[in-house]
């Protein structure tokens, strides 16, 4: 099979511009399309933040000179809990935590597609939306698309879906999907001249519900409610008002009064967790479009970033023809689970809305009152260890005895 590209990539967002990228720099022909015409275009609804466990991606692509020049904030973090506040630091003499950094999509997304486009061997694409696969012996071997010029089909030895949660390149394919019912909502807004304790972000787990508020780029904080759905019909009857009292209530609540709101409150009520086969015959998808978590972790960029990489590790030497496509694939869908299967399934439970689990309550209140436990979950909502190492029987003894040594100091003991 002749084609102009190797690989065809639907969607120049997180995704698809670092696997672009990547894919690119291995020796890979790439169409990257993008259904909006404008270069400039940008995900609006979105935590804004990329976890540590993407920095390394980050460093390859050559963007962290540009997100530092940019403003991009190193993304420390504290988090209330019902036993107090958990602040990770450094151990003494230890080294510096690991980061990924606050940036607004505004910034990150122009950024990012930029580099793509540079990139030699990656053909940008703009106003070309996917309306179909194009299919031989029951794979795909490229896709139809409209733009401005009409449609048009582009073959190619790999197909990749990196347009989100509702990928209509799934669809076309019929990937195999699971939806997970999430019972919270959420709303966000934009602000300028909102002091921040410590200055760094500030997530609050009031079980069931959850707020966070990021510091992000040129001086903006992003602020966010996540409430359980029982508090929906409030918040559509006065959305404004709804939004302002529960951030008022928040334990040391930033002054969102005296704040300037330079955005809308916008967001979602129903945002359920996508869970999909991660790959078919001639086709891998990526980001949101593969796995789509709660936001309430601000784990969507960086898995975003990861997979792309796992991808153009796994499979760019066969894309280019000089490879077994179909092996290549398998090896990427097994990394892609291994590495996200555990993390999406503690997310879907705490996604029922429900109050922190025996479990949780042992390692969150533990890591309110001791420093290495502290750290330890920094490591876990890092993305940096998973949900097996962070409630292992050496981390759960440990909190015990923590929580041993507070009650023996005659503190009361937590609920």
């Amino acid at each position: 099979m002749t084609n102009d590209h190797d690989v065809v990539i639907s969607g120049a967002s997180l995704a698809g511009c670092t696997a672009a990228i990547l894919l690119a720099r291995r020796g890979v022909r790439v169409a990257l399309l993008e259904r909006r015409s404008d270069p400039d275009a940008y995900k609006v609804l979105c935590t804004h933040s990329i976890t540590a466990n993407a920095h390394p991606v980050l460093d390859e692509l050559g963007l962290i000179p540009a997100l530092e020049k940019a403003g991009a904030l190193h993304n420390d973090a504290r988090w209330y809990t019902r036993w107090g506040w958990i602040e990770p630091r450094s151990a003494p003499e230890g080294p510096e935590l690991p980061y990924g950094y606050n940036v607004r999509r505004s910034t990150l997304d122009p950024l990012i597609r930029a580099r793509a486009a540079e990139t030699p061997g990656v053909d940008l694409l703009l106003g070309h939306r996917v309306t179909g696969l194009v299919r031989e012996a029951g794979r795909a071997v490229g896709v139809h698309a409209s733009t401005p010029q009409g449609d048009r089909e582009i073959r190619a030895r790999l197909v990749v879906g990196a347009d989100g949660k509702d990928s209509a390149v799934a669809k076309f394919a019929e990937v195999p999907t699971t939806l997970h019912e999430n019972t919270r909502f959420g709303y966000l807004a934009h602000f300028r001249n909102l002091p921040l304790q410590g200055g760094i972000g500030q997530t609050w787990f009031l079980e069931p519900d959850m707020a966070y508020a990021f510091p992000n780029d040129d001086g903006v904080t992003v602020l966010a409610v996540l409430p359980d759905k029982k508090r929906l019909p409030a918040f559509k009857e006065d959305l404004e008002g709804s939004f302002l009292e529960f951030v008022r209530a928040l334990p040391e609540a930033p002054p969102i009064d005296s704040a300037e709101r330079i955005s809308k409150i916008i967001g979602t009520v129903d945002y359920p967790l996508v869970t999909r086969e991660p790959t078919a015959p001639g086709l891998a998808l990526i980001g949101d479009a593969a796995l789509t978590g709660d936001p309430l972790w601000g784990v969507g960029c960086g898995w975003a970033l990861q997979s792309a990489h796992w991808l153009a590790e796994a499979a760019a030497t066969a894309a280019a023809g000089r490879g077994d496509l179909d092996r290549s694939l398998a090896v990427y869908a097994r990394t892609h689970r291994r590495r996200l299967r555990g993390h999406q399934s503690v997310a879907v439970d705490f996604a029922k809305a429900r109050p922190f689990n025996p479990g949780e309550r042992l390692v969150f209140s533990a890591a309110a009152r001791d420093e290495s436990m502290a750290r330890h979950m920094y490591m876990f909502a890092a993305r940096l260890i998973g949900p097996l190492r962070f409630l292992n029987p050496a981390a759960l003894a440990k909190a015990a005895a923590v929580n041993i040594r507070h009650r023996s100091a005659g503190v009361s003991p937590a609920r």
